[in-house]
């Protein structure tokens, strides 16, 4: 069935320079002319107008939606903006004044110089001291693995088990715990 089958249709008469017109303003908005002009009747009546209303600030229902737009405008200023950029500059001040705290705080003075032999004594006797701290976590670590057995289950994954006692792995913990805080006092010193 062909589309204008469809409609019956009804002539009106228009100027012909009115029809040039609106048939190329036609192509624009849609498919037909009759689809067209509804779509504009439907803008005027949703819209409450006429085409003789002014769309300036005469009209009262446009007005209104201007002075709402404005009003939703103001308050997200006032609630939104304002307030962010009033944070946001005290951050910067706090940040200024951080900063120049910071410059205050940090003089350094002159270090003591020492020699070549007091240095290379010092990084020999922390190499010692590390080297020692490894050897005593390696044996604790074979003593770790020495004591574990693997044990097959038969209702789920197999494991290891560690047969040490509660003392015993407590002891080795204080142990590890004690190397690793001499280590981190001996590096930040």
């Amino acid at each position: 069935m062909n589309y204008h089958q469809k409609y019956s249709f009804s002539a009106i008469n228009i100027k012909k320079k009115v029809a040039t017109r609106f048939r190329s303003f036609s192509k624009q908005v849609s498919y037909s002319h009759t689809e067209t002009l509804e779509a504009m009747m439907n803008f005027f009546e949703w819209n409450e107008l006429t085409p003789n209303d002014n769309l300036g600030v005469q009209n009262n229902s446009i007005k209104k939606r201007i002075n709402a737009s404005i009003a939703i405008l103001k308050n997200i200023e006032n609630s939104q903006t304002k307030p962010t950029n009033a944070m946001l500059e005290l951050l910067f001040q706090q940040n200024d004044e951080n900063e120049q705290e910071e410059d205050d705080f940090f003089e350094f003075e002159s270090q003591e110089l020492i020699s070549e032999n007091e240095e290379l004594i010092y990084y020999r006797n922390q190499y010692d001291i590390i080297k020692t701290n490894y050897y005593l976590l390696k044996n604790e670590f074979e003593t770790l693995l020495q004591s574990t057995k693997y044990v097959r289950n038969n209702f789920g994954a197999s494991h290891y088990k560690l047969n040490i006692t509660k003392e015993e792995f407590e002891s080795i913990k204080q142990k590890l715990k004690n190397v690793y805080h001499h280590n981190t006092t001996k590096i930040n010193e």
